[in-house]
């Protein structure tokens, strides 16, 4: 555990010091963000675009997260044990592109619907039986959808496959 604790305070202290707009906790056995990161973070949260909290063994996000990183525009999140994410979520004006792919979500977050400036979203791999397509279709600026392997429902499969104004990645019927 220990080694871990060294290996994310390199690494944020590296993004301090070298001023960087992206954070790396991949790989870090992460249960959480760790609330000293905050504290380091502090001075230069704002520049921070794009964070990365891959293959960790997270169960949730704070919504102190999304309120501390508020120019975030990439999240990577794919690869932990996430089941849902906080209301401040829908907080995130800038963000561009999510992925949660390799989770543990049984529901489709509909949160995400509601971030406006939202490109991207993987949610492969997940346990996600229905997709919200309305709302979805509603996301201005919505251009790419994954959801394989995920064990949708008959209807949700049907309706994924007529015309829509994004891509769509997803178990097609043969």
């Amino acid at each position: 555990m220990a080694e871990a604790v060294v290996n994310v305070a390199r690494r944020v202290n590296a993004t301090v010091e070298e001023g960087r707009d992206h954070l790396d906790l991949s790989n870090c056995k992460l249960i959480s963000f760790p609330d000293g990161v905050f504290k380091v973070l502090n001075t230069v949260s704002e520049n921070i675009r794009v964070i990365t909290l891959a293959d960790n063994e997270m169960k949730a996000i704070s919504s102190k997260f999304f309120s501390t990183f508020t120019q975030l525009r990439e999240l990577d999140l794919h690869g932990n044990v996430l089941t849902k994410l906080p209301d401040s979520l829908e907080e995130m004006r800038h963000l561009t592109s999510i992925n949660l792919a390799n989770n543990n979500f049984s529901t489709f977050p509909e949160k995400l619907t509601q971030i406006a400036t939202l490109e991207r979203i993987n949610l492969e791999g997940n346990s996600i039986t229905e997709i919200p397509l309305e709302k979805l279709s509603a996301m201005p600026a919505l251009k790419w959808l994954n959801v394989m392997s995920n064990p949708l429902a008959s209807n949700t499969l049907s309706a994924l496959t007529s015309p829509h104004k994004f891509e769509i990645l997803s178990q097609r019927e043969s």
